[in-house]
């Protein structure tokens, strides 16, 4: 009797399961982590015209909210239509799903107080396991612990960055850092945007991230995990730097791309260190002078580590204003140059925005004048939103933190500032509560491109560095819209940071998750996103349009890969609002 009493409880669990799994809609698209209890919350109805929406217990035994759609909303990009269920009168927590009759059933969500915490430290943690040159032992990488890969110790002078100190095949010794996306690299300019970044968020929120642990090697120290994890690619980047006259090796390298069949312990080419470039340079410039204004405060834990990040930072300021036309053209070195290179070129035509970026982060930690010069800090024209290619705006936000500790030159230009960031911020805004996912992510096709989850999450830093001025909640709102956005609000319907929502990116473009043997990719990676390009050729895209365009397959490395500079963002983003969720 009992048997059978168990037996029918399973056929019941599996025929509800069944059902359940056949009435969820992707046709209803929302933020599958959840919500803040006092912060807006809406999904959007895809499809034909519908009036009513219900918000339901998990169990869907309970109704607890009842509310009409708005009316419909076209897509600009796509020309489909949408409409919004504004939920944000629910604000008791537990577990939910929205209803729409004759349409069904959404993924689960959840409401509750820190709901962001466990997206923003995985975050962060995803970079421990892009580390290199150690071991992930299984107390802190679980099923993805693996050998340690690339020692980095015995690393040839490559012949473009030859000097009579330093002759090719030269031997050189610079372990650690973060594997760059999913191939096996290290690459300056790209550390430069991250690294930024993250010091940017501590010098923002430095009590919050006292006790933000990680589960990494050093938790439990006095240091906050998010600078003993920026620490492991600090140290790499004070190795890129020669010595001798104080420019920054462009990347460390294999001449050409692993396969995508290897481990890291597996991979085994010959290394090296390419030519020196004023864009490294610059960004090494501006890391290093933030990083000695951080680890002022670790004095005791890392002695003379900020002296030596200041001294790294004036030394190379000194070679670019020697060499302003360092740029890194990969064709033409490797006509010149044996072996050929051809992995991340990171080229970049104009060094104005690093050297914009890398004055102000050494005016802002020394005070002095020399480095700052207002005539190109505040161009004519505004800024472009922060990436690798242009860290312009990263000069404003640093500017924004310590706005009240500037000398009387930079204090007299504090209206240009705050004008520059507001502006931006409102054109961010500015038309949103139209868009057909009312989010500030995917007003415009451009919106679009190599990296664009990265790109939503660095819109939310522009309106947090808004917010953070004005103390105007439309700023810290719009802001959420595309934490929304990355979680599931969004065209496609996927969740795109590995290992979180109920449609998770799988096939992420990363070689240790290719070769581990592990079903799931390692967590915490943000996947690159939607991008209408499609570089990498790979067969199964059935559509151009530009919010559409994702393919979670391993060949898709233009829309599902991962990589550093769209992680950092996203730690800002997740932590910034956690740390900011009392003031919703």
């Amino acid at each position: 009797m009992k048997n059978k009493s168990i037996l029918l409880i399973l056929i019941t669990l599996y025929f509800n399961s069944k059902n359940y799994a056949q009435n969820v809609t992707e046709n209803i698209r929302l933020n599958q982590i959840g919500f803040y209890p006092n912060a807006n919350k809406e999904a959007v109805v895809m499809g034909d015209k519908k009036e009513l929406f219900f918000v339901l217990s998990e169990s869907k035994k309970d109704t607890i909210f009842k509310g009409k759609l708005s009316p419909q909303r076209i897509n600009s990009i796509s020309q489909k239509t949408t409409q919004i269920a504004d939920f944000s009168g629910v604000k008791k927590e537990g577990k939910y799903v929205i209803h729409v009759p004759n349409s069904g059933f959404s993924y689960p969500f959840e409401i509750k107080k820190q709901i962001h915490r466990e997206v923003a430290i995985a975050s962060l943690k995803g970079y421990y396991y892009q580390r290199m040159s150690t071991e992930l032992l299984e107390k802190h990488a679980g099923i993805y612990k693996r050998p340690a890969g690339h020692p980095d110790n015995k690393v040839m002078i490559h012949a473009s960055a030859a000097t009579k100190e330093r002759p090719e095949g030269y031997v050189i010794s610079a372990p650690r850092g973060w594997y760059d996306a999913g191939d096996y690299n290290k690459y300056i300019v790209n550390s430069g945007i991250s690294m930024g970044t993250l010091f940017l968020l501590y010098e923002n929120h430095p009590e919050f991230l006292k006790s933000f642990e990680a589960n990494i090697p050093e938790s439990g120290n006095p240091v906050p995990d998010l600078l003993d994890e920026a620490l492991w690619n600090l140290r790499w980047m004070l190795a890129m730097q020669d010595p001798n006259d104080g420019g920054v090796y462009h990347k460390l390298t294999n001449p050409q791309f692993d396969g995508m069949n290897l481990m890291p312990h597996q991979a085994t080419k010959e290394r090296y260190v390419i030519q020196k470039t004023i864009t490294a340079t610059l960004d090494f410039v501006a890391v290093m002078a933030q990083a000695n204004r951080v680890f002022k405060k670790f004095e005791k834990q890392f002695p003379k580590l900020a002296d030596s990040c200041l001294i790294a930072a004036e030394k190379a300021w000194a070679w670019a204003e020697k060499n302003p036309d360092k740029l890194y053209d990969q064709n033409e070195m490797n006509k010149k140059f044996a072996p050929q290179v051809y992995t991340g070129a990171y080229d970049d035509k104009n060094a104005s925005d690093e050297f914009v970026w890398a004055a102000t982060e050494l005016y802002i930690t020394t005070k002095n004048d020399k480095y700052y010069k207002p005539e190109t800090l505040y161009p004519a024209y505004s800024p472009n939103l922060q990436t690798w290619r242009d860290v312009h705006r990263m000069s404003y936000y640093s500017l924004i933190q310590h706005q009240n500790n500037l000398t009387d030159l930079g204090k007299k230009d504090l209206p240009k500032l705050r004008k520059v960031v507001l502006d931006f911020a409102d054109d961010l805004l500015n038309g949103v509560d139209k868009q057909a996912y009312n989010t500030v992510m995917g007003k415009s096709a451009k919106d679009f491109m190599w990296g664009s989850s990265g790109h939503a999450a660095n819109q939310g830093i522009a309106l947090l560095q808004a917010y953070k001025l004005t103390k105007d909640k439309k700023y810290l709102n719009g802001a959420l819209t595309n934490l929304d956005y990355l979680f599931g609000k969004n065209a496609v319907g996927y969740s795109f940071l590995t290992g979180f929502g109920s449609k998770q990116v799988m096939h992420l473009h990363h070689r240790p998750s290719e070769s581990d043997g592990i079903e799931k990719p390692v967590p915490g990676l943000l996947s690159g996103g939607t991008n209408p390009k499609q570089q990498d050729k790979c067969a199964g895209y059935t559509t151009n349009i530009a919010d559409e365009c994702f393919l979670d397959l391993t060949c898709s490395y233009s829309t599902n890969e991962n990589c550093i500079n769209w992680n950092a963002p996203m730690v800002y983003l997740t932590a910034a609002i956690e740390a900011l969720q009392n003031e919703f």
